[in-house]
């Protein structure tokens, strides 16, 4: 639960309540000191902080101030960080951060915020947490009661979505592919009956792979705009559908990053069926002497309703007397050919 209250000198304060319903910490904004954290347990503060995705232009005054201040900056790759703090002349002392070493430094920087230390966590682009290291100590933090405050930054998902020319919302947020197997398979088939519109990740070496597997569940005609380089000197945008992505990039090696942002399935062309006209054809496959489960399984392929829908209609209806006339006609006339059929002999 979060309440916001304004204080005797007009400073903001946000007051954030734990589970116990007492005071975690307070979160003040300032001139002088513009994001600073009290916490009532004595523990440091955990900084999310988002840095430039290609452009050091987009750097934040606030992420700046932040990674100067905090006592320890963990980097997924410290080599990479090194650069932006050099470029902005920090002088925060780093440790790494990332995939292959969390489980084991985890431990050590919860050590570091509960001895009263802040802590900036940052990737290589973007915001920390997006297809990086960051969950898992934000969770931890989470759990432990430490602060957490993000420092908002660029994200190529929301960059590249916002400039696709394709419906911005809803939009699902896939990050990368698994890469191989039936996980991938059995992945992209499902992906292809989203109706959101989907925004993934994926590495220039395996782009065409990528949209070649998309090929084949999703249609030729699914609109994608596929992003490369976003804020740097050779952005590109292109836009096209599936098979023309693929034509185009057969033909064009794809270089550098790509965020790939794909319209979700659209609505099936089929007017949907009425009640009405949905018991109508049930009727009709039971006279047929279909049973409910088969005249439900049926009707679900063709219509937008499902089969538990149809079968709970199905069980309401009555049973047509076709069915059994059929039934004991069809009984009849085979013992009769029996008859015949003795006596010819």
């Amino acid at each position: 639960m979060q309440s916001r209250v304004i204080s005797p000198t007009k400073t903001p304060i946000l007051a954030i309540v734990g589970h116990s319903g007492t005071t975690g910490f307070i979160l003040k904004h300032s001139k002088q000191d513009d994001t600073a954290v009290t916490d009532l347990n004595g523990n440091g503060t955990l900084y999310i902080v988002g840095t430039p995705i290609g452009n050091l232009a987009d750097m934040t005054f606030r992420a700046i101030d932040t990674l100067k201040h905090v006592t320890l900056i963990a980097a997924e790759d410290t080599r990479h960080t090194g650069k932006l703090l050099h470029h902005f002349q920090i002088g925060t002392p780093q440790t790494s951060y990332h995939a292959h070493n969390w489980r084991k430094r985890l431990p050590e920087l919860l050590a570091h915020l509960q001895h009263g230390q802040d802590i900036a966590l940052v990737s290589d682009a973007g915001m920390p947490g997006i297809s990086d290291p960051g969950f898992e100590l934000v969770e931890a933090c989470a759990e432990a009661a430490i602060p957490v405050v993000a420092i908002p930054g660029a994200t190529a998902a929301i960059t590249a979505l916002c400039i696709s020319g394709l419906p911005p919302q809803p939009f699902a947020f896939e990050g990368f592919l698994p890469t191989k197997g039936r996980d991938r398979r059995d992945h992209i088939a499902q992906l292809a009956q989203e109706p959101r519109t989907l925004v993934l990740y994926e590495a220039p070496h395996r782009l065409l792979t990528t949209l070649k597997d998309l090929q084949g569940p999703f249609e030729d005609t699914r609109r994608l705009a596929v992003t490369r380089e976003l804020t740097k000197q050779f952005e590109e945008v292109w836009r096209g559908t599936l098979a023309e992505a693929i034509a185009h990039f057969t033909t064009t090696a794809p270089k550098g990053e790509f965020t790939l942002v794909i319209a979700g399935k659209p609505p099936s062309e089929t007017p949907p069926f009425t009640i009405e006209e949905l018991t109508a054809q049930l009727t009709e496959l039971l006279a047929q002497g279909l049973s409910r489960s088969q005249a439900s399984r049926q009707l679900a392929q063709t219509t937008s309703y499902s089969k538990r829908e149809i079968y709970q209609l199905a069980i309401a209806l009555p049973d047509p007397p076709l069915v059994e006339d059929a039934v004991n006609q069809s009984g009849d006339d085979q013992a009769g050919e029996s008859h015949l059929g003795d006596g010819a002999g």
